[in-house]
C-alpha cells in the first residue's frame, strides 16, 4: 500500500506510466476492445468501468497541453460525431483532473483500432457501455 495513491493503481500499472514519456498515447478500452491481440503492453483492470479507470490514471498522468486534441474517443459506427455517455463522463473527469477544457474529438472504429496498436499502453476495464474506448497523449509535469 502507498498513501495518498489510488488502490487501483497497482504497481504494474504505475510503472508503465512511470516509464511513458511525453508524447506517448495511453488507451483506455471497454471490456469489448480486442485488447490482448492488440497491446504492445496491457494491463487489465477488473471490475472498473473507464471513467473510475481514467479518475485514477489521471491522479498521476499529465494530459498534453501542446497537442490537440489530446484526448481521442472511438465513435459509434457510422455516427462518429455522436457525443454518448460514456463519452461525456470520461471528457468530464479529465477536464477535472487537469482544471481546463481538454480539447476532444471521435475516431472512426478501425482507425482507433490502428491508433490503439500503436498505444504505449492499453488500459482494459470491463466497461459496459459501447465505444467506451479512449487515448490520451501523455503531457509533461
Amino acid at each position: 500500500m502507498l498513501k495518498t495513491i489510488d488502490p487501483l493503481l497497482n504497481g504494474a500499472l504505475l510503472g508503465h506510466l512511470a516509464d511513458m514519456g511525453h508524447g506517448d498515447v495511453l488507451a483506455i478500452v471497454d471490456r469489448n476492445f480486442p485488447a490482448a491481440s492488440t497491446a504492445r503492453r496491457l494491463v487489465t483492470l477488473s471490475g472498473v468501468d473507464v471513467t473510475t479507470a481514467a479518475r485514477a490514471i489521471l491522479t498521476v498522468f499529465p494530459v498534453d497541453t501542446f497537442v490537440e486534441p489530446a484526448l481521442l474517443r472511438m465513435g459509434p459506427v457510422g455516427d462518429e460525431g455522436t457525443v454518448l455517455e460514456v463519452h461525456a463522463d470520461l471528457q468530464a473527469a479529465v477536464d477535472e483532473a487537469e482544471g481546463r477544457a481538454v480539447a476532444s474529438a471521435p475516431l472512426e472504429r478501425f482507425e482507433f483500432y490502428r491508433r490503439a496498436a500503436g498505444a504505449y499502453l492499453v488500459v482494459a476495464t470491463t466497461e459496459a457501455r459501447p465505444y467506451g474506448c479512449f487515448l490520451l497523449v501523455k503531457g509533461v509535469v
